[in-house]
């Protein structure tokens, strides 16, 4: 069985990691430190690659998932969002493997995600998925007859910018509004309410953050429905730090959400929960990396 190099690439932080095949034998993580200039996360990623062939193993490629939108075929970055400021244009396919001789791939972060649940998470065995990752912003990727779908320009399901209510789906939908709400309600600043106590005081029934959850639920219910009279996945499915509370999220999404739907839709539509949480990216890096170039899984 091969062994691989794992990355994953985010504005805050870069996860990587060694595996057999898709089962992680050291994980590690560090900040991205995006704010380094031009050039920074290429050199980073390079030294993490180092650090991993240090352990003497025989690595038989190495497999990237990053922020922003990929062209996978040149192995860059074509466009990223303001989360990491001069990324857009950074090469990783070519340079790593100049330097290194081994076959590298690179593969969009939530496209990553999606290709994981797919595979062997929450959305395994079925024909067709849409994943959403709800956390700063809102990403989303759709996975039809086993084939992620692209686009044209392969920004397909960029739905956070989709427009809704007057705003946007991200504006409304994304786990970052909620402090912003919750801190014009009461006062004081964002940073006093992250998403642990905005939870933990709703579940003590404190009625603005009751509000501002139920606000949040009704837009993600409206958001994937409009996605859902597109595309008609079998299976949505939710990932990102705000769904660790899937018993609270979950129940008042599917409720909003079948509000939305048409009864045939609404009963033929499952939601679920991601399976793979923060190992998601590195292990779609892996599929996607096995489906460019065969072997493996």
């Amino acid at each position: 069985m091969g062994k691989y190099i794992l990355i994953d690439i985010g504005g805050t932080a870069i996860k990587y990691a060694l595996s057999e095949e898709d089962r992680i034998l050291f994980r590690n993580i560090i900040k991205t430190e995006s704010g380094r200039g031009r050039g920074w996360i290429q050199k980073r990623v390079m030294g993490l690659t180092e650090e991993l062939l240090s352990r003497g193993e025989e690595i038989s490629g190495i497999a990237i998932s990053s922020a922003g939108i990929v062209d996978i075929r040149r192995g860059r970055i074509v466009c990223a969002g303001p989360t990491i400021p001069d990324y857009s244009g950074t090469e990783f396919k070519q340079p790593m493997e100049d330097r290194f001789g081994i076959p590298c791939e690179i593969e969009n972060d939530v496209n990553c995600a999606a290709l994981a649940e797919y595979r062997s998470g929450a959305a395994k065995g079925s024909s067709s998925a849409l994943c959403l990752t709800i956390g700063t912003g809102i990403g989303g990727a759709a996975i039809l007859d086993g084939k992620i779908l692209r686009g044209f320009t392969g920004s397909a399901c960029e739905v956070g910018y989709m427009h809704m209510r007057g705003s946007s789906f991200e504006e409304l939908g994304a786990a970052s509004v909620l402090s912003k709400r919750i801190s014009e309600r009461k006062g004081g600043s964002a940073a006093d309410w992250d998403g642990k106590r905005i939870f933990r005081e709703a579940k003590k029934g404190d009625r603005d953050c009751i509000f501002a959850l139920d606000e949040l639920c009704a837009a993600l219910g409206e958001g994937i429905s409009n996605i859902v009279y597109i595309l008609n996945p079998e299976v949505v499915v939710l990932g990102g730090g705000i769904m660790a509370e899937e018993d609270y999220l979950y129940p008042r999404i599917r409720r909003e959400l079948d509000k939305n739907l048409i009864p045939m839709l609404s009963e033929n539509t499952k939601l679920r929960m991601a399976k793979h949480k923060n190992e998601a990216g590195m292990l779609g890096a892996y599929y996607h990396f096995c489906a460019v170039r065969g072997g493996g899984q």
